[in-house]
């Protein structure tokens, strides 16, 4: 199996390197995980767009650059980012009053998803596939 193939069905669908790997309990495990917590953001009203330049206005480079950072970790959530995404009104980075912890669990979410493919690829290289 290709590593390639593994990563992108491993973005695509929360724990999904797993489930290519026949490892059920463990795909369960991610997918519940990242589903969850990025309910929960979503739900506490966190921004999962990418920040527009006039949400940055006075920022300056370095915090603008973190912004940007955590945009590409909510990015990583995979198919809850685009789901998300695709049925959404449009709307800004900072919307809502309890943004912060929502966009923290938004980016949370997108880093467990990372963690379940860069695990996923570990155990491949172990098991010599």
């Amino acid at each position: 199996m290709s590593a390639l193939l593994i990563a992108a069905f491993g973005w695509l669908v929360p724990g999904g390197a797993y489930l290519l790997m026949r490892r059920y309990l463990q795909f369960a495990v991610f997918a519940f995980v990242v589903c969850a917590t990025f309910a929960a953001g979503l739900a506490l009203q966190g921004g999962y767009r990418w920040p527009q330049p006039d949400e940055l206005v006075g920022l300056d480079t370095s915090t603008a650059l973190i912004f940007k950072a955590a945009a590409v970790a909510r990015l990583l959530a995979g198919g809850p980012y685009l789901t998300a995404w695709l049925f959404d009104s449009p709307g800004g980075f900072l919307d809502g009053r309890l943004h912060e912890y929502g966009t923290t669990l938004l980016a949370m979410a997108g880093l467990f998803n990372l963690l379940a493919v860069s695990s996923a690829f570990d155990l491949r290289k172990e098991q010599g596939n």
